[in-house]
């Protein structure tokens, strides 16, 4: 029984140690809301390394990098 909580234990110390830290995730987009997210290259907000628009319509597009600073804001659909 102890021999079963310390392999779940360590397999589970192994997963979070496994997993990538992944690029920022863009904020959901509400239903009825378009959306854009602007990504900087750093704190000073100076240069834009990337973004992201999701339309009414439910289509987005994306390019360049996405990093954790970022400026995002939505507009209600008319």
């Amino acid at each position: 029984m102890i021999r079963r909580a310390l392999v779940a234990a360590a397999l589970a110390a192994t997963a979070l140690v496994a997993l990538p830290a992944g690029p920022a995730q863009a904020r959901a987009c509400a239903l009825g809301y378009q959306c854009v997210t602007t990504y900087y290259s750093d704190s000073t907000w100076t240069q834009v390394v990337g973004g992201r628009f999701e339309g009414c319509d439910g289509s987005f597009s994306e390019w360049g990098v996405r990093t954790v600073h970022k400026d995002w804001s939505e507009t209600l659909c008319s």
